[in-house]
């Protein structure tokens, strides 16, 4: 008969329960708390799980949530019953997580259970971070003073006497020495007295001649040169009435060009977005760097938070209600592109159907702080295109005979679309 040392037994169990209770005690007994919680931490966190309802300091789909410990008198145990799950809490009937509910209009919040005592401690630091008083402007433009220094203004003065005050001196300096060469006996020499050079250019034929001819070509080139820019606004940026910069949206957020521009793809216009699309994301995004207003000013003087305050004024939204008034004001916006009425272009045509991309006319919008015309969109630059695109025939039974005919015609496999006909006048002129 086998015998079992149930001691041995017994002393391995409670072996390996303490050492499972050594390795979870801080998150078995952690508790929740704002003062030993990591900010820094928090703030990710708060990015993650509260930014797309709650801001810091302005209220947004759910209240402002700086300054909510003191708010809640520190009740650190009810603060985590509310986050990881409000509607249960209020199920319960308690009294205060009743209030807060109401008051907010009864919107529901998200549960997040799955958030640690730690997480929440780090979150709740972070909600009691100051606001980072606005970073002065940058020292050393036009007019202002430089600290330890003088203004632009004064040291572009004080150069300017210096180069008056030399011309003087060069002056008085000339005047000195023809003075002192008379008095010394000294003779001097003036220029021997010669035929003016104009006078010489009148009487001699040839050369009026030759100079009235090349005066009239030069005149007629560079007229030519002038008249042919006219209607051409190649690098054309106007200031618009809210700013919008395509670096950020296209570029740094990656937006795709025909979510606003939706149009573009089903129509002879690309279209000016509505306003409610942009609303889609500003309804959360109502300032740029909530610790700080200066991040928000770039190398162009444009203060985006200004620019969204200009945005909201223009839908009629109020921050504090999250809710539209109804008082809207148009935007007037500054068209850039523009085509002649006799010119016919159709964007669906050219990006749907020959899948063009917008950087082809527009240039690298992603880059571009400020819209502004890339193309000179001539006559000259769309021929040019049609010489030198291929057409996309593939898969598309309309160009299978066609593009079979043309093929041998021009002795090639990929036709362009100058050879589809893409340079008969009536394609693009009415």
């Amino acid at each position: 008969m086998i015998q079992v040392n149930r001691r041995n037994s017994f002393s391995r169990i409670i072996t390996l329960c303490a050492a499972f209770l050594l390795t979870f005690s801080s998150s078995l007994f952690a508790q929740i708390d704002a003062s030993t919680g990591d900010a820094d931490a928090g703030k990710a966190l708060f990015k993650t799980n509260c930014a797309a309802c709650h801001k810091l300091y302005k209220p947004m789909t759910g209240p402002a949530l700086y300054g909510v410990v003191e708010k809640y008198e520190q009740d650190f145990e009810w603060l985590g019953k509310w986050i990881r799950n409000s509607q249960e809490l209020i199920a319960t009937g308690d009294p205060r997580a009743v209030k807060v509910y109401e008051e907010n209009g009864k919107k529901v919040m998200n549960a997040f259970e799955g958030l640690s005592d730690a997480d929440i401690s780090n979150i709740l630091a972070y909600t009691q971070t100051e606001v980072v008083a606005p970073l002065p402007p940058p020292p050393g433009e036009i007019g202002e003073t430089v600290p330890g220094g003088v203004s632009n203004e004064i040291i572009l003065a004080i150069l300017g006497f210096v180069l008056l005050l030399l011309v003087a001196v060069l002056y008085i300096v000339n005047n000195t020495l023809k003075r002192f060469a008379q008095a010394q006996g000294i003779e001097v020499q003036e220029e021997e007295t010669r035929k003016p050079l104009w006078k010489a250019f009148v009487e001699n034929q040839f050369l009026v001649l030759v100079s009235v001819i090349f005066l009239l070509l030069g005149s007629a080139y560079f007229a030519y040169g002038w008249m042919s820019q006219v209607g051409v606004d190649q690098g054309y940026a106007p200031v618009q009435p809210i700013h919008y910069s395509h670096r950020i949206h296209a570029g740094e957020n990656a937006i795709d060009c025909k979510y606003c521009h939706s149009s573009a793809r089903v129509s002879k216009h690309s279209g000016i977005p509505s306003l409610n699309i942009c609303m889609n994301c500003h309804k959360s995004i109502g300032e740029v760097a909530a610790e700080t207003q200066a991040e928000g000013v770039n190398e162009y003087g444009v203060d985006y938070n200004k620019e969204i305050q200009k945005l909201y004024a223009a839908v009629g939204w109020d921050e504090a209600t999250q809710a539209y008034t109804g008082e809207t004001k148009p935007v007037e916006w500054i068209r850039i592109h523009n085509l002649p009425d006799f010119a016919y272009f159709n964007h669906s045509q050219h990006v749907s159907v020959a899948g063009v991309e917008c950087q082809t006319c527009h240039g690298p919008v992603e880059e571009m702080e400020i819209m502004y015309q890339y193309s000179p969109l001539t006559m000259g630059w769309c021929i040019n295109c049609h010489r030198e695109t291929n057409v996309k025939v593939e898969g598309n039974a309309y160009y299978e005979k066609i593009h079979e005919q043309l093929s041998k015609k021009y002795g090639v496999e990929n036709l362009t679309a100058a050879q589809m006909g893409g340079l008969e006048c009536g394609k693009c002129h009415y």
